[in-house]
C-alpha cells in the first residue's frame, strides 16, 4: 500500500501547479482526468433533467390550475357539506320525536308509536324520492312541480343555492319526515296500523309536497306573490317561512288536528268539562329527554336552512335566536301553568320549550335576539291556551301536537310580520344580501309584511285542514283509521303488534281509562298473562 507523504497537505499553490503541469505530460493521466470530468459531467445533466421532468409534471402545473380556480370551487362542496351535516342533525329530530310520543302515550300504545314513528320515516323517503320532492321543490307551475320524478335527469346543484342536489334532497326529506310524525303524535292510541300506513302516503307523498311548493317552491304561488304578474300584486311583498313554521309545523300540526276529530278521543278519555282529566303519561323521564332531543335537532333545522356556511354571521344568529325563543317559551309556560293549576308541571314546561322553537322557526333569521325572546315568550302561553281550548273542545291530542305546533306554528309565522328588525335580508352561498331587509310593524315597517304572512298562513291553514279532513274521513270509510274497540281496550299494542313494550313489567293500573288496581296474587303464576289482562281488562271497566 502506499502512503501518502505527510507534508503533501503543506504544498504551495505553485507547487500544486507545477505538479499538474508534469502529469498532464503523462498519457494515462489524461486519459484518467478526461473519464472522470466526462462523469462528472454526465451527473450533472442527469440531475439537471430530472428538475425539469419533475417541476414540468407537478409544480408548473399546480402554479396554472390555482390561477383558474373558482369560488364555487371551494364554496359549493363547503356548503353541500354544512347542508348535509344540518341534514343529519334534522333527521336525528325522528329520535325525539319517538321518544317525545312514547313518553306522553300510555304504556299500552309504546310498541304503536315506535312502529308508526320508523315506518312513517321509511315510507316517507320513498314517496319523497318517487314524486314528493318534484311535487315540492321542481318547477312547474305556481301551484305544483312536476320535473325530477325519481330523481331522474337532476342537476349537478339545486338552483342557485350551489348546494349538491342530492345533499338539498337529503334536507329536505328530512323536513318532510318531520311534518308526517308530527301528525301522527295526536293520533295515538287508537289508530289502526293500516290506516296510519294510508293516511302517510297522503301526507308524505301528496299534501306536504303540494301545499308547501306554493311557499318554497321556485315558483310557488306564495313565493311569488306582490310581483307584478303574480298573485296578488298589490301586497308588494311574497310570503315568508324561513325554515318551516307555517310549511312544516302548521300543515302537520292541522293534519294532526283533522285526525283527531275524525278519529274522536281515546276510550275511557273523560275531558275536565266531563269532570275527567287528561290521561297520564307512563314516562316522563322519556318524553323530557325526547324534547331535548328536538331542541338539539333544531339546530339543524333553523340554521341549516341557510343552505351556506359562508353566511356564518346568518348562522350564529339564527342560532342564537333559536335559543332564547326556546328558553322564553319553557319559562312563560312553566309559569302559566302554575297559575293554572298551582304544579310546576313538566309536560306543559317541555310543550313550552318546544312551542318556542316552532314559533321561531319561521322568522329566525330576520329578527333580533330581543325579538325572539318576546315571540317565544307568547308561544309558551299560546301553547297552554291551546291545549286547554282542545279539553274545552273534547279532542284528545295525548301530546299536544296541535298546540304545539299547529297554533303556535301560525303565531310564529305572524310574529315575523311584528318583530322583523329591518336589518336582514336573505341568506346567499357566498354571503347574505341585506339590500331589501325585512322590517315588521314594531320596527316602523308598517303591515306590508304582517299582511303577506296573515294571507299565507290562512291559505296554507284552511286548505290543508279542509284536505286532510277529506283524507281522514275516506280513509275512515274503508274501516282501517280506528282500531276496532275490542282491540284498543285489549291494548293497541298486543292487538296490533303482539307484544307489550315492557313484558318483564305488570303495568300499573293508572295506565288504564278505568284506575283500578291490579290482581297482585297472579304475578308469580302468570305474569304475561297477568300483563295483559291489567292492559286490557281493567280498561273495560
Amino acid at each position: 500500500m502506499n502512503h501518502v507523504p505527510q507534508h503533501r497537505s503543506k504544498l504551495s499553490l505553485a507547487q500544486k501547479f507545477t505538479r499538474l503541469a508534469t502529469r498532464l505530460r503523462d498519457p494515462e493521466w489524461r486519459r484518467y482526468g478526461a473519464t472522470v470530468a466526462a462523469g462528472k459531467a454526465i451527473g450533472i445533466s442527469v440531475v439537471m433533467l430530472a428538475m425539469v421532468v419533475i417541476t414540468g409534471l407537478f409544480f408548473t402545473t399546480a402554479l396554472a390550475s390555482d390561477t383558474a380556480v373558482k369560488a364555487a370551487d371551494i364554496v359549493n362542496p363547503i356548503n353541500t357539506v354544512w347542508t348535509l351535516i344540518a341534514a343529519f342533525l334534522v333527521f336525528g329530530m325522528q329520535v325525539g320525536f319517538t321518544m317525545l310520543e312514547a313518553g306522553f302515550c300510555r304504556s299500552r300504545e309504546t310498541v304503536n308509536v315506535l312502529m308508526e314513528c320508523i315506518v312513517d320515516t321509511c315510507l316517507c323517503g320513498l314517496l319523497f324520492y318517487a314524486f314528493g320532492f318534484a311535487f315540492m321543490f321542481s318547477h312547474g307551475n305556481g301551484f305544483i312541480g312536476y320535473h325530477w320524478f325519481f330523481l331522474k335527469d337532476v342537476p349537478a346543484t339545486y338552483e342557485t343555492t350551489g348546494v349538491a342536489f342530492l345533499a338539498f334532497w337529503l334536507f329536505q326529506f328530512a323536513f318532510a319526515d318531520t311534518c308526517s310524525t308530527i301528525t301522527s303524535g295526536a293520533m295515538i292510541g287508537r289508530t289502526g296500523f293500516v290506516g296510519d300506513l294510508i293516511y302517510s302516503v297522503g301526507v308524505s307523498g301528496f299534501i306536504y309536497p303540494i301545499v308547501g311548493h306554493w311557499a318554497w317552491g321556485p315558483d310557488g304561488f306564495l313565493a311569488t306573490m306582490g310581483s307584478s304578474g303574480y298573485f296578488l300584486p298589490s301586497v308588494g311583498i311574497s310570503f315568508h317561512d324561513f325554515a318551516g313554521s307555517t310549511v312544516v309545523h302548521t300543515i302537520g300540526g292541522f293534519i294532526a288536528l283533522a285526525g283527531s276529530i275524525v278519529l274522536g278521543p281515546r276510550l275511557g278519555r273523560k275531558f275536565k268539562r266531563d269532570g275527567g282529566a287528561p290521561m297520564l303519561p307512563h314516562d316522563l323521564t322519556i318524553a323530557a329527554s325526547g324534547g331535548l332531543l328536538l331542541w338539539f335537532g333544531w339546530y339543524g333545522f333553523n340554521p341549516g336552512s341557510t343552505l351556506s356556511a359562508m353566511d356564518f354571521e346568518g348562522i350564529g344568529r339564527v342560532a342564537t335566536n333559536t335559543t332564547l325563543a326556546a328558553c322564553a317559551a319553557g319559562l312563560t309556560a312553566m309559569a302559566y301553568g302554575y297559575f293554572l293549576s298551582k304544579k310546576w308541571d313538566v309536560g306543559f314546561t317541555v310543550n313550552g320549550f318546544l312551542a318556542g322553537l316552532v314559533a321561531v322557526t319561521c322568522p329566525c333569521y330576520w329578527v333580533s335576539p330581543t325579538g325572539a325572546i318576546m315571540l317565544g315568550g307568547v308561544a309558551g302561553v299560546v301553547v297552554i291556551l291551546g291545549v286547554e281550548a282542545l279539553e274545552w273542545l273534547r279532542i284528545d291530542d295525548p301530546i299536544g301536537a296541535v298546540p304545539v305546533h299547529g297554533l303556535c306554528g301560525i303565531w310564529g309565522t305572524l310574529s315575523l310580520g311584528l318583530f322583523a328588525c329591518g336589518k336582514y335580508g336573505s341568506t346567499g352561498p357566498l354571503a347574505p344580501d341585506n339590500s331589501a331587509a325585512l322590517k315588521g310593524l314594531f320596527y316602523g315597517g308598517g303591515f306590508q309584511l304582517l299582511t303577506a304572512q296573515a294571507i299565507g298562513s290562512a291559505i296554507i291553514t284552511f286548505a290543508t285542514f279542509g284536505v286532510a279532513l277529506a283524507l281522514m274521513y275516506a280513509v275512515n270509510a274503508t274501516g282501517t283509521l280506528r282500531v276496532s274497540e275490542e282491540g284498543e281496550l285489549y291494548g293497541i299494542d298486543l292487538h296490533e303488534h303482539g307484544i307489550p313494550a315492557y313484558p318483564e313489567y305488570v303495568i300499573s293500573a293508572l295506565a288504564s281509562p278505568s284506575g283500578a288496581p291490579p290482581q297482585h296474587h297472579a304475578v308469580e303464576k302468570h305474569p304475561v298473562k297477568l300483563t295483559e289482562a291489567v292492559a286490557g281488562a281493567t280498561a273495560h271497566k
